[in-house]
């Protein structure tokens, strides 16, 4: 899909929230960004993380092994990828969870492939995404908490001796947009009904919902927390107006 989107379009960038690094061959994984990234013209985000839903990997009979094994999967993953987009015309790795014998990636991606990682774990992603990623991406069910996020992402930057405005901080988000104050609740209940917690709370602090102005507000406290960019899923039964709306009345007061 990807291939296909970067073959018909122009300038937007494409990428994957998230592909989890277990579920394919890493060095066949590397070599397809790449492949895709060439038909882009450069173009592609290369989205990673650990995975958490185990039939993505046992309907293919690939082994869904513990949280901490699939990070480590996801860290192996990362390496190898930089190495193969990298100067080396072949790539050995010897890793716990990866391997590769004298790999070849040709041809190279015509930039540097940005490597978004997401995830919300304190303790082992965020610290992962301090050391390699370009971009992290906050899980929609923890954006209630991202100023408490950034503040451990600081933290890891500090510890690895990393600049943490070299990364971008982005927000995996529901956007539920109304023309009015009147409709605007409703709007809210009925995502919170369907979604549950798995697109965040529609009605959290910082969450971005209701009239254009207050979508505005919102997107300026995620901003003044550092996050600068935002990956959208726009609530409706046809997601074109909402998203049409937003366009005109909210994206536009931030260029």
């Amino acid at each position: 899909m990807v291939s296909a989107l970067a073959a018909i379009t122009e300038r937007v960038e494409i990428g994957t929230l998230v592909t989890p690094a277990g579920m394919r061959n890493p060095a066949h994984l590397g070599k397809i960004i790449a492949t895709a990234d060439n038909i882009a013209g450069g173009r592609v985000i290369a989205g990673l993380g650990g995975g958490w839903m185990d039939r993505e990997y046992t309907d293919f009979n690939v082994p869904f092994l513990s949280t901490g094994e699939r990070l480590g999967q996801l860290a192996e993953t990362v390496e190898l990828l930089k190495r193969m987009w990298g100067e080396e015309e072949e790539v050995t790795y010897e890793g716990k969870f990866v391997t590769t014998n004298k790999v070849v990636c040709q041809p190279k991606p015509p930039r540097k492939i940005p490597i978004l990682i997401g995830g919300a774990g304190e303790k082992v992603t965020l610290k992962l995404v301090a050391k390699e990623a370009d971009i992290w991406n906050n899980v929609a069910g923890h954006q209630a908490n991202l100023g408490h996020k950034i503040d451990v992402l600081k933290r890891h930057c500090d510890d690895v001796g990393r600049d943490f405005t070299d990364i971008t901080v982005s927000q995996q988000c529901l956007v539920t947009i109304a023309r009015n104050a009147e409709e605007a609740g409703p709007m809210a209940d009925r995502a919170q009904k369907i979604f549950g917690g798995h697109m965040g709370d529609p009605k959290g602090p910082i969450a971005i919902t209701g009239t254009s102005e207050q979508c505005c507000e919102a997107i300026q406290k995620h901003i003044d927390l550092g996050c600068t960019m935002f990956v959208m899923e726009f609530f409706g039964r046809d997601t074109l107006e909402p998203a049409q709306l937003f366009e005109e009345e909210v994206a536009s007061q931030f260029r």
